[in-house]
């Protein structure tokens, strides 16, 4: 495709947006409706939607290779790629404010969001480092030193933060200043801890950070295909194009797809292993005894299926697992995209930026995403997560020596009345 093909599409999609929002504002919408529907705005609409679907098309493929070519790079490209979506994201809605409120002139207003952007990211992406990385850091001298005292820094570095912003609160503008302030930690809130959780998952396994994102893609395309080809019933007011048919027809769709995924990735050590640094090869080590969840067991039908040849049915215990994580991508994910409709209705913006032509910005992309993400992370800590014996390790070697001895003869002590070690004469 050349590059004047493309901008002319662009171009077209553009059109489409702006007549979509021009046509009941003239009256048009119900003439487009009636009966003696005008021929030649029939025609424009009908060319302009299918180049509109053509072009979101195109690029979902392109996105969607992207995603497979960044799993083969491996777990750090991963993380990587999540800090870009991660500043990506935060830009975009800052900006939103910005140019909101650009008349008034605030004092500090980008400099101390970007500033409390790279506070945060340090705080969080410091813990990571303290907990996955133990053995690294017990090779430096200064990760030491940072790893001890990290909150103590990066507590300092907010208050210092903090400080900057009440040092350029200026009379005029302190409600506007305040709201800002507001508006900027709602927004880390929002986007750099739930892609903290994001890495969390990741670390778990990665089938944990493939399986919810593919999941919530593929509730997305199938909701879509069944909206566009079966939908008639309007599901909520805060996205109209939304239908019913798109909601039901997307669940039953995505619980398949997340069922067969599940099934995939759980034969492969290298999506079922939690991610561990390698001290002796400084890199990520992916190989394990794989956990129950990921071992193929029997399970006997329940009396509904009788009716069948047969009595038992051999599955990975992920797969029923990603029916509920389906279930969720499904049932409540599309309400993070509602939450972000209703934001981009109460500024009046059609998308949060022009990152991606035919989808809006990389926020439009990811704003179900990150609720999946806290989901994933509540219900690894719940249902999947037991104590690491990797982390327990690591804490243990941090202590000075006598307090290790300590540890040693009380677990000694307790494994020998257990009877799980011989009695020493």
């Amino acid at each position: 495709m050349s590059d004047n093909r493309f901008d002319d599409c662009v171009h077209q999609n553009k059109l489409l947006i702006h007549l979509t929002y021009l046509c009941p504002k003239l009256g048009l919408g119900e003439q487009i409706n009636s009966e003696n529907q005008n021929p030649i705005l029939i025609s424009v609409f009908s060319f302009l939607r299918w180049k509109n679907y053509w072009i979101r098309g195109v690029l979902s493929i392109a996105m969607i290779t992207s995603f497979f070519f960044m799993i083969s790079m491996g777990p750090v490209a991963l993380i990587f790629v999540v800090m870009t979506i991660q500043i990506k994201c935060f830009q975009e809605i800052i900006t939103i404010g910005y140019r909101v409120y650009r008349s008034y002139e605030l004092p500090w207003f980008r400099t101390l969001s970007w500033y409390f952007l790279i506070c945060v990211n340090y705080f969080f992406y410091g813990e990571t480092l303290a907990d996955y990385f133990g053995a690294l850091v017990q090779k430096e001298e200064p990760l030491q030193f940072l790893a001890r005292y990290h909150r103590f820094i990066s507590f300092a570095l907010y208050l210092a933060g903090f400080c900057m912003f009440v040092l350029s609160l200026v009379k005029k503008h302190y409600r506007l200043q305040f709201y800002m302030f507001g508006w900027t930690h709602v927004t880390l809130l929002i986007v750099v801890t739930q892609s903290h959780l994001v890495i969390q998952n990741l670390f778990e396994g990665m089938i944990w950070f493939i399986v919810p994102i593919s999941i919530v893609i593929s509730n997305d395309i199938f909701a879509y295909l069944c909206g566009f080809f079966f939908g008639r019933t309007p599901l909520i007011k805060l996205s109209p194009k939304k239908t019913w048919e798109g909601f039901i027809g997307g669940f039953f769709f995505t619980v398949i797809f997340g069922f067969i995924l599940a099934y995939l990735l759980s034969q492969f050590q290298y999506f079922v292993c939690p991610v561990e640094f390698n001290s002796e090869t400084n890199g990520f080590s992916v190989e394990c005894e794989p956990s129950d969840i990921f071992v193929m067991q029997q399970y006997t039908l329940p009396s509904l299926f009788l009716f069948s040849f047969q009595k038992s049915v051999n599955l990975y215990p992920y797969q029923i697992h990603s029916i509920f994580i389906s279930s969720f991508a499904s049932l409540i994910g599309p309400f993070g995209g509602f939450f972000a409709s209703g934001f981009k209705r109460a500024f009046k913006i059609k998308d949060f930026a022009s990152t991606i032509p035919g989808h809006g910005g990389i926020m439009d992309r990811f704003d179900c995403q990150y609720l999946m993400a806290t989901f994933i992370h509540v219900y690894i800590g719940s249902f999947i997560r037991g104590p690491n014996p990797t982390k327990v390790l690591q804490q243990l070697m941090t202590l000075q020596p006598e307090q290790q001895l300590a540890i040693f003869h009380t677990l000694h002590s307790n494994l020998r009345e257990r009877g799980l070690i011989a009695p020493t004469e």
